[in-house]
C-alpha cells in the first residue's frame, strides 16, 4: 500500500498539518514504487510537480478540504444523520476520512487498492495527536493564521506509523 499525502484540518477549517509523499520516479529506483518522504521542493518550498500546475500546497489543502466538506455534506442529506463519509475511490487515489469529536478532520489519500484507513486514522489521532500535541503544554490550542502542528515528535512517529505499520 502506497500512501500519498495526509491533511489534519482543524475545526476552523484550517489546515494545520500537511505531508506528502511522493512515489520516486521508476527510472530512478528501478521497478519500485514505494513511497520516499523526500519532497522535492524548489526555493520558494512548492514541489515541482505542483509548480507546472501553478498549485500550491495551500490550494491542494483548500481542494481536499472542500471535497471531504462537500461529500460529507451529500452523504448526509442522501443518507440522514446517522450515515458517515468515510472514503471514496477514484482510478488514481483513494481519499480516507475520520472526524474527531472536537471536529479535528484526518485525512488520508492512498493508492486505490488500500483497504480502510478509518482504524489507522484513529490511531494516528490517538496514539501520536493527542499524545503529542494535545498534551504537550508548549503547542497552541487553536491555530489561528495557518500556524499548525509544529512538532518533531509527532512527525517522526507519523513517518514511523506509515512507513512501519502501513507497509
Amino acid at each position: 500500500m502506497v500512501v500519498y499525502s495526509f491533511y489534519i484540518f482543524d475545526r476552523h477549517a484550517e489546515c494545520i498539518y500537511r505531508r506528502r509523499w511522493l512515489p520516486r520516479p521508476a527510472s530512478i529506483v528501478g521497478k519500485s514504487s514505494r513511497p520516499t518522504s523526500d519532497t522535492p521542493t524548489l526555493s520558494n518550498g512548492i514541489s515541482p510537480a505542483l509548480e507546472k500546475l501553478g498549485r500550491t500546497a495551500d490550494d491542494d489543502a483548500k481542494l481536499v478540504f472542500g471535497t471531504v466538506f462537500s461529500l460529507r455534506n451529500m452523504v448526509r442529506k442522501l443518507g440522514g444523520d446517522d450515515d458517515s463519509f468515510i472514503s471514496y475511490t477514484t482510478n488514481q487515489y483513494k481519499l480516507h476520512f475520520y472526524e474527531t469529536p472536537t471536529n479535528t478532520k484526518f485525512v488520508m489519500i492512498t493508492d486505490i487498492k488500500s483497504p480502510s484507513m478509518r482504524i489507522a486514522l484513529q490511531q494516528i489521532y490517538i496514539n501520536l495527536y493527542v499524545e503529542y500535541v494535545v498534551k504537550n503544554p508548549l503547542s497552541p490550542v487553536e491555530h489561528p493564521g495557518g500556524i499548525g502542528v509544529d512538532n518533531e515528535l509527532f512527525e517522526e512517529s507519523l513517518e514511523q506509523f506509515v512507513t512501519r505499520v502501513l507497509s
